[in-house]
C-alpha cells in the first residue's frame, strides 16, 4: 500500500475484506467483514463506491445495470449465500442497505474490531458507541428507489467527507485499478471452480433487519463442509493467482503525470496513447506480430469518436526504451496509456495488457489472455471494449470490427509482414511487399485491406523507377482502393488514399469527398486529415487546409511522417504564412535533409518572401543533392494537381529566378 493509500480518511480494503473510517472528533472504527456473506456487501459498498469515482460525484448509483456483477460477488466471495436472481438478489441488497449495515451498535453484518461489546459477544449485544457515531454510520447509508429499482449512495458527504477521501485498495492497486483487478480475480476463480449447487435457504431474503447467526441460515454440518471446501479452493486458486500476480501482473509504481509539465492541452474527451506491445516471443523475427496487434488496436480506437487516441507513428517512438508512463502522458499530452506484451508459440498466443492512468498514477484496468492463436481477432475487439469500458466511452453501434478485416489467419500474418517490408520504403522493399500482398489476396480474395496496401505500393512504383508512367500507376491504385472499398466500406485506409489520389489527378470533389468519409469512419486517422489537407491545398482551398493539418499534428506529435511537413509547409506557403512555412519546410530537412519537396519548397517560399541568399543557397543544396532536377519536368508532374494553373506559373517562376535549372 502506497503512503498516498494509508493517509485516506476512509478504506476499503479487499484483501482482508476491511473498512476503516477515521475521521477525527466524528468517528473512527475498523469493521471487518469476516463472512462469505458478509464480504458480500462489503463488495457492494465498493462497487457503489467506484461508480461514484468514475463519475467524480456524490450521487446515487442504481444497480440495475451491475446485476452481472452483483451475482458474480454472491456466488464467488458471498459463497452463494443468496439467489443470484434479480428478483431476489436487488431486493436483498435494497433491505440489507436500508436496515442491516447502518446498524454499527449490533454490527450484524461486520464485526467491530478494537472495540469490545459492552456484554459477552453474542445475538443481542451492543458495542459501546455514542449517538453521534451511530447516527454518523447511519447517514451513510442513502437508498432510493425501491426493492426493483434499487439506486444506493454511500453518503461520505454527511460525515463531512468528499469522495477523494475514499480509497478503494486491493494487490497493490487502488481505486478504479483496484475493483477492476479484484472482479478479474474473481472472474478467474468463477471460470476455474468445480460445479456446484448453490446452497440457498429461506433466510437467505430476510424480510427485516436479522442478527448474524439468523443471516447464516445453512445447517452447521452443511455449512462446514461448504466452508472447507471454499477454503481449499480459495487456497488452491489464491496461491495460483499470487504467484501469476508476482511474476506477470504485478504493476510497478506510476508517478503522476502533470498537466503544467504536459507538451500539449489535454484534450476535453478521454486521450489514451497505446505503447507497442513488447515482443516476449524471444524471436526478433516475431517483432511484425506484435508491432501489427499494436497497430490493429490503434485502429480499431480510432475508429471511436468520443476518444483521442495518439497515431502510430508517434508511440512507436518508445519502441524498444525504457517507458516511464508519465512522460509518455506529458510527451504527447494525453491521459491514459495502454500497454502490454505478446508471446506467441506455435498455435497459441498469450497477450498481458495494463491501462494506466497517468493523471492519477494507478492502474484502472490489467489482465492477462492466454488463447489459441484463431482467437487473435476476438482478443483485439476484447481489448478494444475493456480499454473503451475502462475510460467510460461508449462503442457506437455497440461493435468494433477488428484491426484485420479478415477470418483468415493466414492471410492476416501475410499481411502483417508485408506491412512491416512496405515500411522500409525501398524500391527492393517495394517489390517484395508486392509480392507479399498478392500472396495475402490469393489467400483471402475479399481482404480489403490488402487491396489497399497494394494500392499504396502500385502508386509508389513510379517514384522507384518500376513502372515507366506515374499515371499509370496513380490509376492503378485507384482502381486497388476502389476494389477495396466493394469489399469493405468501412475500410477508412481505402477511403483516405483514394481520395489523394483523385485529387492528383484533377478530381477534387471526389477527392475531398473521400477523405470526409475516411474521417466519419475513423475521427483518429492522422493520414487521413493529411490527405484531405493535400486535396483542399490543390482545389485552392489552402484557406481550409491549415486547421485540418494543425489536427493531423495533434493526433502525430512525435515523429510525424514527412508529407505532414510537407503538406503542412504547402498550405501556409499558399496563404502567404511565409514564415510557419520555412519552419515547417526546416523541420522536414532537419530529419530528411535531401527531401526534394522539402527543399524544392523552401527554395519558392524564400524566394516569396525576397530573401534571395536562402533561396539560392537552397538552391545549390538541391542541385547537389537532385542533379537531375529541372523546372520544367517539375511543372509537368504538378500541372494536373493544381485546380489553377496560376499557382504553378508561380511556382515555376520563382524557381527560375532563385537559379533552379529550367
Amino acid at each position: 500500500m502506497t503512503e498516498k493509500t494509508k493517509t485516506r480518511p476512509i478504506t476499503i480494503d479487499l484483501n482482508q475484506f476491511k473498512l476503516r473510517i477515521d475521521l477525527k472528533n466524528r468517528i473512527e472504527v475498523t469493521l471487518h467483514f469476516n463472512s462469505p456473506s458478509r464480504k458480500f456487501y462489503l463488495c457492494v459498498i465498493a462497487l457503489v463506491v467506484n461508480d461514484m469515482k468514475r463519475q467524480g460525484k456524490l450521487t446515487s448509483i442504481p444497480l440495475e445495470g451491475y446485476h452481472d456483477v452483483l451475482a458474480l460477488l454472491n456466488d464467488t466471495v458471498g459463497a452463494s449465500a443468496g439467489s443470484s436472481d434479480k428478483e431476489n438478489l436487488l431486493p436483498r441488497i435494497y433491505r440489507k442497505w436500508q436496515h442491516a449495515l447502518p446498524n454499527l451498535e449490533e454490527a450484524p453484518l461486520f464485526k467491530v474490531l478494537g472495540r469490545i461489546k459492552e456484554y459477552d459477544e453474542g445475538t443481542g449485544k451492543t458495542y459501546p458507541f455514542t449517538e453521534a457515531e451511530k447516527d454518523s454510520w447511519a447517514n451513510l447509508f442513502e437508498y432510493k428507489g425501491s426493492e426493483e429499482n434499487v439506486r444506493l449512495k454511500f453518503a461520505v458527504d454527511k460525515i463531512g467527507a468528499s469522495i477523494e477521501d475514499i480509497d478503494i485498495i486491493y494487490e497493490g492497486s487502488s481505486n478504479g485499478g483496484a475493483w477492476e483487478r479484484f472482479l478479474s480475480s474473481l472472474r478467474g476463480k468463477a471460470e476455474n471452480a468445480p460445479e456446484t449447487k448453490a446452497i440457498q435457504s429461506p433466510s437467505a431474503v430476510p424480510e427485516a433487519p436479522v442478527s448474524l447467526p439468523k443471516e447464516e441460515g445453512v445447517t452447521r454440518p452443511s455449512r462446514l463442509r461448504w466452508v472447507a471446501l471454499a477454503a481449499a479452493i480459495t487456497v488452491i486458486l489464491g496461491a495460483g493467482f499470487l504467484t501469476a500476480w508476482k511474476l506477470y501482473l504485478k504493476p510497478a509504481p506510476v508517478k503522476t503525470a502533470s498537466l503544467e509539465r504536459m507538451a500539449f492541452p489535454l484534450p476535453d474527451k478521454p486521450s489514451i496513447a497505446v505503447l507497442p506491445f513488447v515482443n516476449m516471443t524471444g524471436d526478433p523475427k516475431q517483432e511484425f506480430f506484435s508491432d501489427g496487434l499494436t497497430e490493429d488496436i490503434i485502429t480499431s480506437l480510432s475508429k471511436v469518436p468520443n476518444i483521442f487516441v495518439i497515431a502510430r507513428n508517434s508511440t512507436f517512438t518508445y519502441k524498444g526504451k525504457p517507458v516511464k508512463v508519465q512522460q509518455v502522458a506529458e510527451d504527447l499530452g494525453i491521459r491514459y496509456v495502454l500497454e502490454g506484451s505478446v508471446q506467441r508459440s506455435g498455435d497459441r498466443v498469450r497477450i498481458s495488457t495494463q491501462l494506466i492512468d497517468a493523471l492519477k498514477g494507478y492502474h484502472v484496468w490489467s489482465e492477462r489472455y492466454d488463447r489459441e492463436m484463431t482467437d487473435i481477432f476476438a482478443l483485439q475487439d476484447k481489448i478494444t471494449f475493456e480499454t473503451l469500458k475502462a475510460v467510460d466511452v461508449r462503442l457506437i453501434g455497440g461493435k468494433a470490427a477488428h484491426g484485420a478485416g479478415t477470418d483468415n489467419l493466414e492471410a492476416y500474418i501475410k499481411l502483417l509482414q508485408a506491412r512491416e517490408v512496405l515500411d522500409q520504403a525501398t524500391k527492393e522493399t517495394n517489390v517484395q511487399a508486392r509480392q507479399l500482398f498478392e500472396g495475402v489476396i490469393r489467400l483471402d480474395p475479399n481482404y480489403a485491406m490488402a487491396y489497399s496496401f497494394l494500392a499504396a505500393v502500385t502508386a509508389t512504383d513510379a517514384f522507384h523507377g518500376i513502372s515507366k508512367s506515374s499515371r499509370d500507376s496513380t490509376m492503378k491504385a485507384i482502381e486497388l482502393n476502389q476494389k477495396a472499398i466493394s469489399l469493405d466500406d468501412s475500410c477508412e485506409g481505402a477511403h483516405a488514399y483514394l481520395g489523394q489520389l483523385y485529387a492528383m489527378i484533377g478530381e477534387y470533389e471526389k477527392g475531398i469527398a473521400q477523405c470526409e468519409r475516411a474521417i466519419a469512419i475513423a475521427p483518429n486517422f492522422a493520414d487521413a486529415y493529411v490527405f484531405f489537407a493535400f486535396a483542399l491545398n490543390v482545389s485552392g482551398r489552402a484557406e481550409e487546409a491549415i486547421p485540418v493539418i494543425e489536427k493531423a499534428f495533434r493526433l502525430t506529435p512525435l515523429n510525424p511522417p514527412y508529407f505532414y511537413y510537407q503538406h503542412a509547409a504547402r498550405a501556409y506557403y499558399l496563404v502567404g504564412r511565409y514564415e510557419d512555412a520555412v519552419r515547417m519546410n526546416q523541420k522536414l530537412l532537419s530529419r530528411w535533409p535531401d527531401n526534394i519537396f522539402g527543399l524544392r519548397s523552401l527554395v519558392v517560399t524564400y524566394a516569396a518572401m525576397g530573401r534571395w541568399d536562402e533561396a539560392r543557397a537552397t538552391t545549390l543544396n538541391l542541385v547537389r543533392m537532385h542533379p537531375n532536377f529541372s523546372v520544367q519536368q517539375w511543372g509537368r508532374s504538378v500541372s494536373i494537381a493544381e485546380k489553377d494553373p496560376a499557382v504553378t506559373e508561380r511556382d515555376m517562376e520563382l524557381m527560375r529566378k532563385a537559379g533552379l535549372p529550367d
